[in-house]
């Protein structure tokens, strides 16, 4: 269902995929949008090491919104800030690419629970975050990615 890498010596392993999920903060989501153009944004992100499954808030409305209402289904690329070897002046990129499908979660009491160690990828600040919790959970819609294909692969520039 899912295509296979083409070039398999850049493929990462699950387990450096996974590491790459839970070590950076932002991601690009991509869901079907108006008539069916490609919307993609950069969003927050926490993965669930225990449930392994991806979380992201927004708002209620919106086209991100009301995208979802129709098409759940989306991918979402994570990448690394890269590094050089030495000598080189090439870019290797590691990245990840996550297909699933999106639920949408309106329950407050799951929201708060979700919220609070999605907050400590961001801050350690337990009033800030306990702030932040109670004045927007009213308003947050928290999405669920279900992850039905992951593939990390290893780029160079060059």
């Amino acid at each position: 269902m899912f295509r296979e890498l083409q070039r398999k010596k850049q493929k990462l392993s699950d387990d450096e995929a996974v590491e790459i999920l839970k070590n950076h903060v932002r991601g690009v989501l991509a869901v079907l949008g108006d008539r069916e153009y490609p919307y993609a944004m950069p969003i927050n992100y926490w993965y669930n090491e225990s449930n392994g499954k991806i979380y992201f808030h927004t708002g209620k409305f919106g086209h991100r919104t009301d995208s979802l209402k129709k098409h759940n289904k989306v991918s979402f690329c994570v990448y690394d800030e890269g590094f050089r070897r030495e000598g080189e002046w090439a870019l290797n990129i590691k990245s990840v690419i996550v297909f699933g499908k999106i639920s949408m979660l309106e329950d407050e009491e799951i929201i708060k629970h979700i919220m609070e160690p999605f907050s400590r990828k961001f801050t350690q600040d337990d009033e800030y975050i306990k702030k932040e919790i109670e004045s927007f959970t009213k308003n947050t819609l928290l999405l669920e990615l279900s992850i039905e294909n992951m593939c990390g692969k290893i780029v160079n520039e060059s």
